[in-house]
């Protein structure tokens, strides 16, 4: 049987996400293991464009997107901590959600993906896409998906 060691935890401003972060931090309690949160900033849609530079409502839409993302990860790293779980948080941008949470997973040699799924199928699932999907797919090790 295989004893995780390190679960890496995505999250986002969705409730599914959260209810994910709650499972990873019960198995975390119970496996007595390290835990890295994290969130991806997605890519800037208007990296390269002439009017980027002179356009401060799309810089502080970004300023603003990643504030909230550290204030999203700092609220539940301190949740992990009251439950005397070891945690650190992550915070990555210029990449696809997918792309990030792999990356992350491998530089800070997580055993185990713990995410939300939305569950989406059929025609929502290929016009929405799915992070969960990619993740799952694409990753080398063990993803658990959480739905509600």
């Amino acid at each position: 049987m295989t004893v995780y060691q390190h679960i890496l935890v995505p999250v986002d401003e969705s409730p599914i996400s959260y209810a994910a972060a709650e499972q990873a931090l019960a198995l975390a309690q119970s496996l007595n293991c390290q835990v890295t949160i994290m969130s991806v900033i997605a890519v800037d849609p208007f990296v390269g464009v002439d009017f980027y530079k002179v356009a401060p409502a799309v810089t502080d839409y970004f300023m603003q997107a990643e504030k909230k993302a550290k204030e999203r990860l700092e609220e539940i790293k301190q949740s992990y901590v009251r439950d005397g779980v070891n945690v650190d948080i992550k915070l990555i941008h210029g990449v696809s959600p997918s792309e990030g949470i792999i990356q992350i997973a491998d530089e800070v040699g997580a055993d185990l993906i713990v995410m939300g799924s939305h569950g989406r199928t059929g025609i929502q699932k290929v016009f929405l896409g799915s992070v969960a999907q990619n993740v799952l797919t694409q990753s080398p090790i063990p993803v658990l998906i959480v739905k509600i």
